[in-house]
């Protein structure tokens, strides 16, 4: 369980996030949407513990976010990653398997399985370089499940994917889910978040605007695009 108890983020006079609160359940996908500079960002490093609120504070299963036993089942895929271009996708998922401690025999079977899970089968002794943007997304979104993480936390996970890239990664992801786990995602393709999750919370201006059910927050013929436009439009819930 993910807990954030009215945490506000400051950088200067700035504030990126202002008095945010809200629980994301083990088992939850959770959506965490908003336009860009809403904050979104804010909250997933300072969930990672790659920055430190300002004011309040954030758990993962009891602990405090940034202490590495809170990180030592979390799966993570930034949005702007990049592979290193000297390396094979395959040699890329090999020194993050011994990240997740992974090593000989045990590390080759789990990248095997890791790189027929995300299609990559046949390209992954290509150097990265010669690598489009959805085969770098495919080999990121590997490296964030090595390991069998308790907690996926995702930054715009199809990102340069097709149709049937995009397709493929919800997949995976309904089936990550099955098992138990939990999931935070960061995206812009709403109509995807509509998909797949369970619950979403709109940011604006470094606040929470809304939080509920995606069943909830999508009624009456809307999508959730419809929904989220209103909000950051300042329009509130349709009377």
């Amino acid at each position: 369980m993910i807990s954030l108890e009215n945490v506000t983020k400051k950088y200067g006079t700035m504030t990126a996030a202002d008095g945010v609160s809200y629980t994301v359940n083990r088992g939850e996908f959770f959506a965490l949407l908003g336009p860009n500079g809403a904050g979104k960002t804010t909250i997933v490093r300072m969930i990672l513990g790659f920055s430190r609120p300002t004011k309040g504070t954030i758990s993962i299963n009891g602990i405090p976010a940034g202490r590495p036993a809170s990180r030592k089942k979390t799966g993570y895929l930034a949005e702007s990653h990049r592979l290193p271009p000297y390396l094979s996708g395959q040699e890329y998922l090999m020194r993050h398997a011994s990240f997740c401690g992974l090593t000989g025999g045990s590390a080759k079977k789990a990248v095997g399985d890791i790189l027929e899970l995300v299609g990559m089968n046949g390209s992954e002794k290509k150097k990265a370089s010669s690598y489009s943007k959805g085969m770098s997304q495919r080999i990121g979104l590997g490296a964030a499940l090595l390991g069998n993480p308790e907690l996926l936390v995702l930054d715009e996970p199809v990102s340069g994917l097709d149709p049937l890239g995009m397709r493929d990664v919800r997949v995976i992801l309904e089936e990550f889910k099955n098992r138990g786990n939990t999931i935070i995602l960061n995206s812009h393709l709403l109509s995807e978040v509509e998909k797949l999750c369970d619950t979403a919370a709109i940011m604006n201006k470094g606040r929470i605007v809304i939080k509920d059910s995606i069943s909830c927050i999508v009624q009456d013929h809307e999508t959730l695009e419809d929904v989220f436009i209103r909000h950051v439009e300042g329009k509130g819930i349709r009377k």
